[in-house]
């Protein structure tokens, strides 16, 4: 059975060409997989559904929604402020 959600990407993009794959049912965790990707600067090559890929409103919606994570989680670690106060004063999901 194929999972869900597949996402196709290279950790160094600049030194490695290898291509790896992340597999999960779960959308929450293809979009925290998503901003540990980005995080790190990894290059992220298809993201596929059911084995098809993603239309390009879906595809994007994944990515703002892993960076808005991202991004509301490095504020909330810099200003030492919890989920909450992050969400009320950033409008930033966690």
């Amino acid at each position: 059975m194929l999972a869900k959600f597949s996402i196709s990407y290279t950790v160094f993009p600049d030194h490695n060409k290898r291509l790896d794959t992340h597999y999960t049912d779960d959308p929450v965790e293809a979009e925290m997989f998503i901003s540990q990707l980005l995080k790190t600067g990894a290059r992220i090559f298809d993201i596929k559904h059911n084995g098809a890929d993603l239309e390009s409103i879906a595809y994007d919606r994944m990515i703002r929604i892993a960076s808005e994570r991202l991004a509301g989680r490095l504020i909330g670690a810099s200003l030492k402020i919890d989920y909450a106060e992050v969400r009320h004063r950033f409008g930033l999901a966690v």
